[in-house]
């Protein structure tokens, strides 16, 4: 069997294994299937690579423009993922693994390419809350804003997952507008280099935008500075280690880590046997345990049951796992294949025994079990292993030991505080989960548990065919916990972006704030139309571009119209003394809609041209009522402009409604799409 030889990817140029170099055993056989690692390895020049080549040429792009390349090399990783697949095996996962990695990772890509499109702009500036009037007239503001940092992300990554580990800190990284360098685990690099290469070979990313080392990373921490930024997955102890580097506490570098967790499931008290509660409860359990052999930091290690139901959980969860085929991953009736080397199955095994000096196993005997299709002798495997701890107070291995696979440990619990209780023992997990159909069970946990967890995942009967699992993060929302979890909060959509941009606070006049956001604030210079605005081309609009409408008095004819026409009879339009002694109307009034309707009337082009469509409008406040006799005109100006594809544009339009005496009696934003 040739080994493979693992490169590195440095300031261009692929360096093949040196001084150094790890040998790397299949975890299915046990024999040498790669090399990986260069001590030799020159740190500083692909952090200079990465800081005066990537950066910049990143940072020239908008977020669009980077959406635009997650997007297309999402496209490229899925057309090529068979080859992913049939590397994996080596890793020890079966097909079904495979997906959850391969296939959630590239999915991981498209959410943020698509939200970087619908929820960033086209811009190079990111714009953070709402306006902050600084001063009584609106001539001083204030405005947060992100600028991506500049300088390199380092991600070191954990074995577990080779391509959705790196993609899902890639994909917030890259639409940031930063460079990356990454560092994946040793035993599972070889699968991290091929989606390198493909990546690389697609021509997508720009030069010094992505970098890849097999091996360790030298001295090249001790090189980092305020505009870098380290994000971690893995063991506590590494982490605490890494966190603790001199250079990065002197230079305050950012520091995001997402490390051990022994996450809980609690199943709720109305979740009885013969509920479809209980079923899911059992399913979820084994699935958690079992997927990728238990080698997940979102798995279930602590499983928590009204102390009734704890041996019907125990009989229920031993009779599914008893029905796991463990074997050979590249066999298609394998359920659970072997764990990454035999190193860490001899740390999960010395882990399940601190465990056991504190629980019975009640399930799994790790000196006893079948491999279909493999020696069980010389690879990592191991069978799904459940302990039962009969008294979880007085405990401490089953609330802080993480045996980093197919382990996990039933206790019980008196009431559902005393389960919050138990929860709250891990010290913070990425996750917890209740299944339960009784919604006052899940608001519950949720207040009391949620500050020790970085998600909350409920489940039942409801949302159980939708729902995507207790161990299964999403880009759309953090992924991370306080306490023993690290900390930090990766994904999350725009949230998990931001950790590579730097929050700036912007002070000055509408004017100013509006050129470095390229979004027109109320009070700045309005630029005169040429022509009336919704006759004008996406392309063509400029922002501040602002149309003036003549005046329209309301009548009270045109308000009991409305009236009768809508059915809208509410008393502040029909009835003058009811309205009267209501504090915030002088009499009778028109409806909010009805000023809507006539501003529209006021200032939309009825003729064939390039608005296309209304889409909606926001931020919709009415701030003086309008009495009959009273007249309105409108203010439109051209707020902001977002490219959606190759034939229109989104435009947010920023409506005010003044009455005859100059005050705002209605203010919004239209949107509205134009073709270009």
């Amino acid at each position: 069997m040739s080994i493979r030889q693992i490169s590195s990817f440095a300031a261009g140029e692929w360096i093949a294994p040196g001084a150094g170099a790890r040998a790397i055993a299949s975890a299915i056989t046990g024999e040498v299937i790669a090399s990986a690692g260069n001590s030799a390895l020159d740190v500083q020049s692909m952090l200079d690579h990465a800081r005066d080549v990537g950066g910049p040429a990143l940072r020239a792009m908008t977020f669009h423009d980077r959406a635009r390349m997650l997007k297309a090399l999402g496209q490229h990783l899925n057309a090529n993922k068979q080859a992913l697949y049939d590397i994996s095996f080596d890793t020890g996962a079966t097909q079904s693994d495979h997906m959850i990695d391969i296939d959630g990772g590239i999915g991981t890509m498209f959410v943020f390419a698509s939200k970087g499109r619908r929820e960033m702009p086209d811009d190079h500036v990111f714009l953070d809350g709402e306006l902050e009037q600084l001063g009584r007239t609106g001539t001083f503001m204030g405005q947060h804003i992100c600028t991506p940092l500049h300088g390199v992300a380092v991600h070191i990554n954990a074995f577990n997952f080779p391509v959705w580990g790196m993609l899902e800190k890639l994909a917030p990284t890259l639409l940031a507008g930063v460079p990356a360098i990454v560092k994946p685990a040793t035993n599972s690099c070889y699968v991290t280099e091929l989606a390198v290469k493909l990546m690389l070979e697609s021509s997508i990313l720009p030069e010094g935008a992505l970098q890849f080392v097999s091996g360790g990373l030298g001295d090249m921490l001790d090189r980092l500075g305020m505009q870098d930024v380290v994000s971690f997955t893995g063991s506590a102890d590494t982490a605490l280690l890494l966190r603790s580097n001199k250079t990065i506490l002197e230079n305050s570098v950012r520091f995001v880590a997402e490390q051990d967790s022994l996450n809980a499931s609690i199943l709720g008290p109305d979740a009885e046997p013969g509920t479809p509660e209980f079923d899911l409860f059992i399913k979820e359990v084994s699935r958690e345990m079992t997927a990728k052999a238990g080698q997940k930091c979102t798995a279930i290690r602590r499983i928590i049951a009204p102390q009734a139901q704890v041996d019907a959980v125990i009989e229920a969860l031993s009779e599914r796992l008893a029905k796991t085929v463990i074997g050979d991953p590249r066999l298609e009736g394998t359920r659970m294949g072997a764990l990454v080397s035999n190193g860490q199955k001899q740390d999960v095994l010395a882990k399940a025994a601190l465990i056991g000096s504190e629980a019975e196993r009640v399930f799994g005997d790790p000196e006893n079990f079948e491999v279909v299709g493999a020696d069980a002798g010389k690879g990592a495997f191991l069978p799904p292993m459940l302990f039962h701890c009969a008294n979880p107070d007085t405990a401490q291995r089953v609330h802080d030991t993480e045996a980093f696979g197919p382990v996990s440990t039933v206790m019980g619990y008196r009431d559902l505080d005393h389960a919050v209780e138990i929860a709250k023992r891990g010290q913070g997990s990425l996750v917890a989960s209740v299944i339960t159909h009784d919604p006052a069970v899940a608001r519950q946990v949720a207040i009391g548990a949620g500050a020790y967890h970085g998600r909350i995942y409920i489940n039942d009967r409801v949302s159980m065919k939708e729902s995507t699992g207790h161990g299964s993060p999403l880009p759309h929302l953090v992924h991370g916990g306080p306490g023993r979890a690290g900390g930090g909060e990766e994904m999350g959509g725009v949230r998990g972006v931001k950790h590579y941009m730097q929050r700036t606070a912007i002070q000055g006049s509408p004017d100013m704030l509006s050129a470095i956001g390229n979004r027109w604030v109320p009070g700045a210079t309005e630029i005169e139309a040429p022509a009336h605005p919704f006759t004008r081309k996406f392309g063509e609009l400029r922002i501040g571009e602002t149309l003036h409408t003549a005046a329209r008095e309301v009548t009270m004819a045109d308000i009991e119209h409305f009236a009768e026409f809508t059915g809208d009879t509410f008393y502040a339009h029909m009835d003058d003394g009811a309205a009267k002694r209501n504090p915030f109307f002088p009499g009778r009034v028109a409806h909010g809609y009805l000023l809507l309707s006539f501003a529209a009337g006021l200032f939309v082009e009825p003729n064939e041209g390039p608005v296309l469509a209304n889409t909606g409008l926001d931020s919709l406040r009415f701030m003086k009522p309008v009495s009959a006799g009273d007249s309105i005109r409108v203010r439109l100006t051209v707020k902001h402009k977002t490219p959606r594809n190759d034939e229109y544009g989104e435009v947010r339009w920023h409506v005010t409604l003044t009455n005859q005496d100059s005050e705002k009696v209605a203010e919004y934003e239209l949107l509205t799409m134009n073709a270009f």
